[in-house]
């Protein structure tokens, strides 16, 4: 871990220095915030713009290192820790990304977000995708709903489906690039999908489970 701790505070601190190096360039209100249409419709001043997205990233990083450590099923998450650590490296780099997006955009580079944000999405919800089909029962983890917690089956079987249907949302939201005006939407109706049918879907497996257990009993 000690690798992966490292790249991530080196992460954090190239955020802070990037917008100590740009503040003076600077307008003293900065866009930070765009809606569905790619607009700019909220602003910031100088310094909650610039700095908004390293303090945040730096409670994310703590976070990061801190869940492996406290995890009462840490066992299970060394299990697939490679891939934990993958996903933990690409998010924070898409945070910095999207930091220097910021930072571009009110220097004078203003490229859409509906043309960056759905590959960058992609990419995370792909591995986010990947992630789940190697995600071993935890608590902070993955598809965490009481079903899954409660039964190492419905965790598994949930994950299956979770991670391809995560991969599928890459891939729409990558598809989402063809329709820049309705970017947005590829990208939030697939994940809202997904989630809303996850959580279904476990408490349906953990049911079926109770009544095959129950069935069990029945007969002995």
């Amino acid at each position: 871990m000690k690798k992966v701790e490292a790249i991530l505070i080196g992460l954090v601190l190239v955020s802070f220095m990037v917008s100590l190096y740009f503040y003076p360039l600077m307008p003293e209100k900065i866009a930070i915030h765009w809606n569905i249409q790619g607009e700019v419709d909220g602003y910031a001043p100088k310094f909650h713009g610039l700095f908004i997205i390293p303090f945040i990233f730096t409670g994310i990083t703590f976070l990061f290192i801190t869940i492996p450590r406290i995890d009462p099923l840490r066992k299970n998450v060394e299990k697939f820790r490679k891939y934990y650590d993958g996903f933990i490296v690409l998010l924070s780099a898409f945070m910095v990304f999207i930091h220097l997006y910021v930072i571009s955009w009110n220097i004078g580079i203003r490229i859409s977000p509906n043309i960056v944000l759905p590959p960058g999405l992609g990419i995370l919800f792909s591995y986010c995708g990947i992630l789940c089909e190697n995600a071993k029962r935890n608590w902070f983890i993955g598809i965490r709903t009481p079903w899954t917690l409660s039964s190492e089956r419905v965790w598994e079987k949930t994950h299956k489906v979770g991670g391809r249907l995560f991969k599928a949302c890459g891939i729409i939201s990558i598809v989402g690039l063809l329709f820049p005006s309705h970017a947005t939407c590829f990208i939030l109706i697939p994940v809202m999908f997904t989630v809303a049918f996850l959580i279904v879907f476990s408490y349906l497996e953990y049911q079926k489970e109770i009544r095959q257990l129950n069935k069990g009993v029945s007969k002995s």
